[in-house]
């Protein structure tokens, strides 16, 4: 019989149930007995002793919450019952040791990726057309109307076909209960061989809503969100369109893009609108330098690569009771895998790691690091008490209804992506990542942002888990989409990559779960396998506006 119930850490004070326990029933583990006091869905905890108000409750090893009222053994932890509390963090002693894995099988391996002249490798191989200002967005969307369908990068016609196949049944006299009982055609799309440039992925067209009416410090970060996207191994130039006037200056973007590269040598093509003049003039210019652009790209072929050129963001978004235990620890083994083979590793969403704070600065290979993980952790939380919200409302309603009731509960087990190697370096939005190792980025908890910002300092591939299915993804990086539940992996499997269901159901170790990751990994980065975001053109972008606006 499949174990039911799991103890994450020897110190915890709760038990996650596996599968539905029904109230009443008696569990036995590690030769305990534990009647139930209440339904214990899926995903969810129950106390493994009877706790007052003012109780600590510890899970993965750490405080995760407060009892607000009596729980009885066996007792089901819920919002009515806990509250988040999270224990304080100091500057304490370096902890960097760490017993690396054995990669030996993977020594040798490499992906077959696109090379820049500034040494990194792309796992893909995009041109990007960028606004300086929202003001620009409408050009931009001419652009594509006018460039991707005609070079054979659009979605194919099934949905137009689906509405024209109901407008004949209108037509044709069909009634209500016809219409939505009728079979269409299934979603096909664009194959690779259509394309005019067989060796570009993509044109990609960056729209937000940002350059202007902010601060000033917010058009310098979304310059240097953008240079990120710019100077990116998956990146072979761009197309930069300005207004003229805005705050997010094209200088600010040139000195951000030299911060990045010294010696930038990929094609650019800048177009200011008002030093043009006609729109007719500029977007017709914006098609030719962009289709030169093209020519350029389509001449740069894939070359095997040593895997320490991977740079792997690792993201969880919709997550629920079981990320803990079974995708983000894979994540975490996969992250120690590329950390051994010399490769980098980002560790984003700061309000995600309240309540692990002190493991996190221990592990940060200097003081400084570790002084300024704490800076940043401090003033993060300061602004969020000061906007009126805090780290402990971070749980959606769909992290609660599946087991994540308190942030710190949330956290931990967020942070098992993280694995167990020492943290190299520090940085803030919109920095980029320089070193091998793991790396933390100061990003919102908030997954789309903080995938726009994980590739903009450098991922060119992106790990994310998900116990609720999201279909997120990323213009010009792959996001590798992980289900922590194999339901959920049935369920959506057209927008889910990978199932690590399969360490809940006992089937698969950790290890043996992470390992898989890095093999799909390399197939992806070496444009073996084209994974379920990019394939429905999932290219969210937005960028984190952290001022006011004035």
């Amino acid at each position: 019989m499949k174990q039911r119930v799991l103890k994450v850490h020897p110190q915890d004070n709760v038990l996650v149930a596996l599968t539905d326990l029904e109230r009443g029933e008696v569990i036995t583990f590690e030769d305990k007995e534990y009647l139930l006091q209440d339904r214990v869905p899926a995903k969810h905890k129950f106390s493994t002793g009877a706790l007052e108000p003012g109780d600590e409750v510890t899970m993965y090893g750490v405080l995760v919450g407060k009892a607000q009222s009596a729980i009885p053994q066996g007792g089901l932890i819920s919002t009515a019952n806990l509250v988040h509390a999270a224990n304080d963090f100091s500057i304490g002693e370096r902890k960097a040791e760490w017993n690396a894995p054995d990669v030996s099988k993977y020594k040798s391996k490499t992906f077959y990726g696109f090379h820049r002249p500034d040494g990194s490798v792309g796992t893909a191989n995009y041109w990007l057309v960028v606004p300086m200002v929202f003001c620009e967005n409408r050009n931009l969307e001419v652009l594509e109307e006018a460039l991707v369908k005609q070079l054979g990068y659009g979605r194919n016609e099934t949905y137009a076909n689906q509405a024209k196949q109901l407008i004949n049944l209108y037509k044709s006299g069909s009634d209500v209960d016809s219409i939505l009982n009728s079979q269409l055609s299934e979603v096909d799309y664009v194959s690779k061989s259509e394309r005019l440039f067989p060796n570009v992925d993509g044109v990609k067209f960056l729209k937000h809503a940002g350059g202007c009416g902010g601060t000033r410090q917010d058009a310098i970060a979304l310059c240097g969100l953008l240079a990120g996207y710019v100077t990116h191994p998956n990146v072979a130039g761009a197309t930069i369109m300005s207004l003229g006037c805005q705050h997010a200056q094209v200088d600010i973007l040139n000195e951000e893009i030299r911060k990045r590269d010294p010696n930038f040598s990929k094609p650019l093509y800048v177009l200011e609108q008002q030093n043009i003049g006609s729109e007719s003039e500029m977007l017709s210019l914006a098609i030719k330098q962009t289709f030169a652009g093209l020519v350029q790209a389509n001449q740069i072929e894939r070359r095997p690569a040593p895997l320490s050129k991977l740079c792997v963001g690792l993201e969880c978004g919709a997550s629920d009771g079981f990320s803990g235990i079974s995708a983000n620890p894979a994540m975490g083994y996969t992250s120690d895998l590329l950390v051994a083979l010399g490769a980098s590793v980002i560790l984003a969403e700061f309000p995600e790691l309240c309540g692990v704070e002190q493991n996190i600065s221990d592990r940060c290979v200097t003081t400084e690091s570790a002084e300024r993980f704490s800076q940043l952790m401090k003033i993060y939380a300061q602004r969020a008490e000061e906007a009126g919200s805090g780290f402990d409302m971070n749980p959606s309603p769909g992290n609660i209804k599946d087991g994540l009731i308190t942030d710190a509960i949330k956290s931990a087990g967020a942070a098992k992506k993280a694995g167990t190697s020492p943290v190299v370096e520090i940085l803030d939005y919109p920095e980029k990542v320089t070193k091998p190792g793991l790396n933390l980025l100061c990003t919102p908890g908030n997954d789309v942002e903080s995938t726009t910002a994980e590739v903009a300092s450098g991922a060119n591939i992106v790990l994310f888990s998900t116990g609720l299915g999201t279909p997120t993804g990323n213009p010009v990086a792959p996001v590798v989409k992980i289900a922590t539940n194999s339901p959920l992996y049935k369920k959506m499997n057209d927008i889910i990559d990978l199932n690590t269901g399969t360490i809940i159901e006992g089937d698969e170790t950790i290890e043996q779960a992470g390992e898989r990751i890095l093999d799909y990994i390399i197939r992806v980065a070496s444009g073996e396998v084209e994974v379920s975001a990019v394939r429905h053109g999932q290219d969210d972008f937005i960028p984190w506006k952290r001022g006011v606006s004035l």
